[in-house]
């Protein structure tokens, strides 16, 4: 038996809506659906949680017809959806804090949670840094393994190409699934869709642009048992993958390079801070788990209630249960209160907290509140900040 049932279809279809809307990540979600159980009920009581938040309308929100078009398209194309709450959902995003509500899918799914090593690096590759992708993806795939890497020109795609006829290749990329980028990667994007798997953060329609890529990298770092950098600028898009892939305990692999060329400043900077240097897959095979962690079951899949919402635990300022006298109107009055003391500076919830009279719980549940509805963020340091309006 799954460990989730599968939702049903008006339920996948209002929880990728949820998904879509604009400052409900990954944490909103979680916290959406721990509230009250189902993307549906959360649908139907934002316009009270916006209100109270202070908005006077709700963000876009696309409709059920729009998904529907969607989800038409992926089956017409072998694509698919994968919630957090699916039990296809990649095993291995499911142990990253911030994994994606919702991703999107074109090939075999069941590929995504095999083990998997990346091979990032830098678009305007050599020569050289193109023969070590090429060889180190060949030596990965020959093991069994998965390749891994995000269809951009240079490394990416000799990386993909190395391990596509095997059908041992995984790419994340940074638009839509109908959405072709760079365009002379057609070929490969669709060849990699047949034989290996595509997998997404963004809708059906989207253009890649810059802001999209680290979205792109994070699935890199989470799907992946280990990552390697070949050839990548210092301040590159492929150090930002890297530092996710620590971020997540991943093991990190570097190839070394000339000292005078800057497209291997970033990969001998990391072997300075620890990477493992890699010239073949002898040096990484001994740096792989021998094991893939199990599933982890969606944090909503089991209520914990109280009186203003379900929170993530743990965290050093996450709120305590609120007593269960605080009513809806309560929880206006201490909004209403504690606000002003808000700006897009931002400032500690210990400050807030000493500035009124409220206990730290009904605080934290306030802030909550603020941030569910789109106007307040929280910012690493316990600390509290509006959203520019």
């Amino acid at each position: 038996m799954p460990l989730h049932p599968t939702p049903p279809p008006t339920e996948r279809i209002n929880a990728i809506r949820l998904s879509r809307i604009s400052g409900i990540g990954p944490a909103n979600f979680t916290k959406l659906m721990r509230q009250y159980g189902s993307a549906t009920q959360a649908l139907d009581n934002l316009p009270d949680r916006f209100r109270r938040a202070g908005r006077s309308a709700l963000p876009t929100i696309p409709t059920q017809t729009e998904i529907e078009t969607e989800l038409a398209w992926l089956e017409t194309h072998n694509g698919h959806t994968l919630l957090r709450s699916d039990p296809d959902y990649p095993a291995l995003l499911t142990h990253i804090p911030d994994a994606p509500p919702v991703l999107f899918a074109q090939g075999d799914v069941r590929k995504l949670s095999q083990p998997a090593i990346g091979i990032v690096g830098a678009r305007n590759a050599s020569a050289a840094g193109i023969r070590i992708a090429e060889s180190l993806a060949a030596e990965i795939a020959a093991h069994g393994y998965y390749v891994l890497s995000g269809l951009a020109r240079g490394i990416d795609s000799a990386a993909h190409k190395a391990a596509l006829h095997p059908g041992l290749t995984v790419a994340a990329i940074a638009g839509g699934l109908d959405h072709i980028y760079p365009p002379e990667h057609e070929q490969l994007q669709n060849d990699i869709a047949e034989r290996g798997c595509l997998i997404t953060e963004a809708p059906l329609g989207t253009v890649p642009q810059a802001r999209h890529f680290p979205r792109r990298n994070r699935l890199i770092a989470g799907l992946g048992i280990g990552c390697i950098i070949v050839e990548a600028a210092l301040h590159s898009g492929t150090l930002i993958t890297a530092r996710l892939a620590r971020d997540y305990d991943r093991p990190l692999f570097a190839v070394p390079g000339s000292p005078l060329d800057p497209r291997s400043r970033g990969g001998n900077m990391l072997l300075k801070h620890g990477a493992t240097l890699t010239e073949n897959i002898h040096d990484i095979l001994p740096e792989l788990p021998t094991s893939l962690p199990d599933y982890i079951p969606a944090p909503w899949g089991i209520k914990q209630q109280n009186t203003l919402g379900f929170y993530d635990t743990p965290s050093p300022w996450s709120p305590t249960p609120t007593p269960s006298n605080m009513r809806e109107k309560d929880l206006d009055f201490i909004i209403e209160h504690i606000r002003p003391l808000l700006s897009v500076t931002s400032v500690t919830v210990d400050e807030v907290v000493s500035r009124c009279q409220f206990s730290v719980s009904a605080v934290l549940s306030a802030l909550t509140e603020l941030e569910l509805g789109g106007v307040l963020e929280f910012v690493p340091g316990g600390r509290v900040a509006l959203l520019p309006m």
